[in-house]
Parts: structure tokens; C-alpha cells; sequence
């Protein structure tokens, strides 16, 4: 994969930011990544007053993957409302290594990492064909 414009990516995750639905905590958050083919897709957290059926940014932005013609996740990173740069949290990690490209690149709060520097030892699908 050729360089990727975090700043560029940063600002499609900072104008998602603004779309948030964040009634409740007030923790507006905004993704935004490049798929392997090169298209840029973004996603924000939408909460539901039950809490629990709240979605996370990343969550709507692997549903952007899959409307928008699939493929892998590249490239990735998330801001808060501040346009910060946040780390996924657990859950989100998960989702992530699920549709990440075997090059996948995250920008975090330290730096540029890749999918075993925020999950090492991520359980995925290979896991599952070994029990199969």
C-alpha cells in the first residue's frame, strides 16, 4: 500500500464527527478509513436511548464497507469531538481485525500502528475453521 494521508483521513473522520448522534454521553466520534481499492469511507456513533443499541462509529463504518462494494479495511482512524485522535475501544479492535487488510495501518494517539499493536493475538475467523 502507497503512503497513506492521515491528515487527509483525520478531516473525513472530524466531518463524520459532526453527523454523531451523541444525545446521551455527549461523546460525539467520527471514523474514517481507506478501503484496499482506494475508496475512503467514513462512520459516526449513533446512540439509542436503551444504551445498549447504540452503535459505535467503526460499526457504521463496516457497514459503509459492505454498501459501498466490500473489500478491506486498509487504513483507519477515529477522532472525538475535539477532532482528536482516539483508539478504538476493545469491541471495536475486534471489528476491526475481522476487515482489515493483511497491510492495515491505524493512526492512534502514539503513532502509526498496525492490527497486532492494538490486538496482538486478535481471534478471527481462523480461529473459527480450526474447530470446524
Amino acid at each position: 500500500m502507497s503512503e497513506v494521508d492521515f491528515a487527509a483521513l483525520t478531516q473525513a473522520a472530524r466531518t463524520a464527527a459532526e453527523h454523531a448522534y451523541a444525545p446521551y454521553s455527549g461523546y460525539p466520534v467520527g471514523a474514517a478509513a481507506l478501503t484496499s481499492q482506494g475508496r475512503l469511507i467514513t462512520g459516526c456513533n449513533v446512540e439509542n436511548a436503551s444504551y445498549g443499541l447504540g452503535q459505535c462509529a467503526e460499526n457504521t463504518l463496516v457497514g459503509q464497507l459492505h454498501l459501498t462494494g466490500g473489500g478491506s479495511i486498509a487504513a483507519f482512524t477515529c477522532v472525538n469531538a475535539k477532532g482528536e485522535t482516539i483508539m478504538p475501544c476493545g469491541r471495536c479492535r475486534q471489528l476491526l481485525a475481522e476487515f482489515a487488510a493483511p497491510d492495515f495501518q491505524i493512526l492512534t494517539p502514539e503513532g502509526i500502528k498496525d492490527m497486532s499493536g492494538i490486538l496482538p493475538q486478535a481471534f478471527g475467523p481462523a480461529d473459527l475453521a480450526e474447530v470446524v
